[in-house]
């Protein structure tokens, strides 16, 4: 008598005194997720419970966090670009004063950074 699962064409392999099904799951993209996507990650454990479980249980979860990481470096960019440009940190401020120079273009990431935390990581 065929169980179930060989009805259905699976195989199974012997181990020992057991057989085992042979399982193979399907293959799934490696993504690549960095700071803000495992931001992304906490902040949905914590305080978005059914939405990660949601996105954990379809298996588009790590998808999600690389869209996220990817979406949130690109901002970080086009932010930094301009308001680098629309305050004047230029390269002659780097050439002429480089501590002026790396204290603003801090100042600058670390505002970007609070607005695309707030607009993309944390919404």
């Amino acid at each position: 008598m065929k169980s179930t699962f060989e009805e259905m064409g699976g195989t199974y392999s012997r181990v020992g005194d057991y057989f085992i099904p042979d399982l193979v799951l399907d293959d799934e993209p490696e993504y690549q997720i960095g700071k803000y996507g495992r931001m992304r990650e906490r902040y949905l454990k914590e305080h978005r419970c059914t939405a990660y479980a949601e996105l954990k249980l379809s298996g588009k979860l790590d998808e999600h966090l690389a869209e996220i990481d990817q979406t949130c470096n690109e901002r970080m960019e086009r932010i930094v670009k301009q308001m680098a440009e629309r305050e004047g940190v230029t390269e002659a401020l780097k050439a002429s004063g480089q501590m002026a120079w790396v204290g603003a273009m801090n100042n600058i990431r670390s505002r970007a950074e609070e607005i695309v935390l707030s607009e993309v990581v944390y919404a």
